[in-house]
């Protein structure tokens, strides 16, 4: 069976932060460590944000595809892996009415 290409993209990641290879620019997020991931991911969370304000589907999936690898950087130096993010999202998934308690408090009004 083949892979889904996040886990494929997250497989590369790890590698690269283990074999830091000159000229990646995943090694150089690496190099210059969790301060300029950070920068990176609230960047592109903002570039996805005006994006979606445009009627640029091209542009908009660009974005988000940015979005995701750079948050994908940013948990392989957390060490936090694709499962631990799966298992979080099943976890939300089963329970119910699953809104914070200030939220609910306010529809039952």
């Amino acid at each position: 069976m083949e892979k889904n290409i996040l886990e494929v993209l997250y497989n590369i990641i790890l590698d690269r932060k283990e074999n830091r290879d000159e000229g990646s620019y995943t090694s150089y997020l690496f190099n210059k460590g969790i301060d300029k991931i950070l920068k990176k991911v609230g960047e592109e969370s903002t570039e996805v944000i005006i994006s979606a304000k445009e009627n640029n589907r091209k542009n908009q999936v660009a974005e988000i595809g940015d979005l995701l690898y750079h948050l994908l950087v940013l948990m392989a130096e957390l060490n936090i892996s694709l499962d631990d993010v799966k298992i979080e999202l099943e976890k939300r998934r089963e329970k119910t009415n699953n809104l914070k308690p200030e939220r609910r408090k306010i529809e039952e009004l």
